[in-house]
């Protein structure tokens, strides 16, 4: 159902409270109304189906994993269908791994400060500046990931929850700082 009202002007204050506190009551009252809930992957899809045989059983399948030298026969279990429960350590896995990007971001944070603050150089300045950017994109990247990861987790996504592009990019744009940072104060000399 969507709402009659009409559109209000939101001023610039609102819209950067509601982007620094996305938990707040006025940035989860413009969600969506009336979201359908994506279907859950559950246990039963791991269990094929059968059809019972002539006596009313279940039938029988030769379980590999058993430890015996002939695998048995075992019945094939009834589909009960179950949602995945997540554990408390995927969820401290993804802070961990929120509070790693952040240590990142306020160590090259503190970097660019310290060489803003220490230098009159405008070279040096300037690479301060690029460490303020890059400190920020760090910041930013994390965050995003986190978010995406804990969307994933609710949702129960058994897709890939890695990414590689963004360390990888992070650490060329610091070895190029470095190194441009280097060939200037060479030619310096």
């Amino acid at each position: 159902m969507a709402s009659n009202k009409p559109p209000e002007d939101v001023g610039l204050f609102r819209r950067s409270w509601t982007a620094v506190f996305p938990f707040s009551s006025s940035a989860l009252a413009t969600l969506p109304e009336n979201t359908q809930r994506p279907v859950r992957y559950t246990r039963e899809d791991d269990i094929p189906d059968v059809e019972h045989d002539i006596d009313g059983q279940r039938p029988t399948i030769r379980d590999y994993n058993a430890i015996n030298s002939v695998p048995p026969q075992i019945r094939v279990p009834k589909k009960v269908a179950t949602s995945l429960k997540i554990e408390g350590k995927v969820w401290f896995a993804n802070e961990r791994t929120w509070i790693s990007w952040l240590n990142l971001a306020v160590l090259l944070g503190t970097l660019a400060l310290a060489l803003f603050n220490a230098s009159k150089d405008i070279v040096a300045q300037r690479f301060a500046y690029t460490y303020a950017l890059i400190s920020i994109g760090v910041l930013v990247y994390g965050f995003v990931i986190y978010q995406n990861r804990i969307t994933m987790i609710r949702k129960r996504d058994p897709g890939h929850y890695d990414h590689i592009v963004g360390p990888v990019l992070i650490s060329a744009l610091l070895f190029f700082a470095v190194l441009a940072n280097f060939v200037i104060r060479v030619r310096e000399l």
